[in-house]
């Protein structure tokens, strides 16, 4: 029963990222809808708090995020690619990032395991 409770997400479902370090954070995610790719940011969050993404219920296993450690430098990246922006985006596609004038990042992937709900943790 305790291993239940020290795995239980926290009072905010949906599809969130909560910042564990001691420096603001900005997070875009990437994501499949069933139809086409499509990466959606930035959501700024302070140290020590969490931000939702996505409210419950999630409608996919994999999302994909890309993070900038913000004031320090340094991301959270990984081996997919997807389209950004400055400033607020939502991006259908994720070919071709350059041609349209939007800039080409390296998102990692988060296995929800087809969960309703998602925490991700950045941390240092």
């Amino acid at each position: 029963m305790i291993g239940a409770f020290v795995a239980a997400p926290p009072a905010n479902a949906g599809f969130s990222v909560c910042n564990k370090t001691t420096n603001p954070a900005s997070v875009a995610l990437g994501y499949f809808d069933g139809t086409e790719w499509g990466s959606v940011g930035w959501w700024n969050i302070v140290a020590g708090a969490c931000a939702e993404l996505i409210t419950p219920p999630l409608p996919a296993r994999y999302y994909y995020l890309y993070a900038v450690h913000q004031d320090v430098g340094g991301a959270w990246d990984g081996d997919r690619s997807f389209c950004v922006s400055t400033g607020s985006f939502r991006i259908k596609g994720r070919r071709d990032c350059l041609a349209q004038g939007h800039e080409l990042r390296r998102f990692f992937q988060v296995d929800t395991g087809n969960s309703p709900d998602w925490t991700e943790n950045l941390a240092d």
